[in-house]
């Protein structure tokens, strides 16, 4: 039976902090640069915050301390999008693709461009898994590991080709990482993703449904569920003909004529 307080309502949660988050994100990182400084600022207070959050919500296997986990890991994953869509935190490789390159020459010089970003992640969440080990409450951590490992599958579906690789809200500092990416096609890999996050999706739904009603475990599978589900839905844009700013078109400060100008001659339709 759907609860409520157990599944309807950590649905409606993570829907809402997964909107408005990516929102003020896009917003931040397509502003002048010189506001970038003050962003990564407020970023980084607000990821060492969710740190604490975190630290302090895993001593706990009640509700609230689930919700507040759950909130902790966004805000670190925050954190580390914005030092990376501001170009602060991306790669060593800051150019435009090498056409003539192929294969695993092409693959380590897309990897330079995003190097910094991935090692970041890694490191956070080897961080989280050891100081979540052995605590009550684990959802900090899944929640990061999870959102990774679905990050890491859309970049690397991105660079195979996929039918829909536009990205509206990809910034201008950081416009030559389209060069990067594979041709507009169908491939096998993003028919297997989807399939594959979307069994996690189910099996994290069994485990809401099988869980006491009410009780943190269910509220904790469910925000899972709801995560996994919203993952599905963006590898689905992947291959379908969606346009970031159908939903976050709020969100996105107008450019100005030459930085439209820059961003069609590094990817010229």
């Amino acid at each position: 039976m759907v609860s409520w307080s157990g599944h309807i309502v950590p649905f409606i949660v993570t829907v809402a902090i997964w909107f408005v988050a990516t929102g003020l994100i896009a917003w931040a990182d397509n502003r002048e640069r010189a506001t970038f400084s003050t962003s990564l600022l407020i970023g980084s207070i607000a990821g060492i915050a969710g740190l604490v959050v975190i630290l302090v919500a895993s001593l706990s296997a009640e509700v609230w301390a689930v919700y507040l986990a759950f909130i902790g890991a966004l805000m670190v994953w925050g954190w580390h999008e914005l030092s990376f869509l501001t170009g602060a935190s991306a790669g060593p490789r800051r150019g435009l693709a090498d056409p003539s390159l192929t294969g695993v020459a092409r693959f380590r010089q897309a990897a330079a461009t995003v190097m910094h970003h991935e090692v970041a992640l890694a490191l956070t969440a080897l961080l989280l898994i050891s100081l979540s080990w052995s605590v009550p409450n684990q959802i900090g951590a899944t929640v990061f590991v999870l959102m990774f490992a679905m990050r890491l599958i859309s970049k690397i579906n991105l660079f195979v080709g996929v039918p829909n690789s536009t990205s509206e809200m990809l910034p201008e500092q950081l416009a030559y990482l389209k060069t990067y990416f594979g041709p507009n096609r169908m491939t096998v890999l993003l028919v297997l993703s989807v399939a594959g996050i979307a069994a996690v999706t189910a099996w994290f739904a069994s485990l809401a449904l099988a869980a006491p009603v009410g009780s943190a475990e269910m509220v904790g599978a469910s925000l899972l569920t709801t995560l996994s589900l919203l993952g599905v839905l963006e590898h689905l844009f992947l291959a379908l003909p969606f346009r970031d700013g159908m939903l976050w078109g709020w969100a996105m400060p107008k450019r100005t004529g030459p930085q439209r100008k820059t961003a069609a001659q590094i990817n010229p339709d």
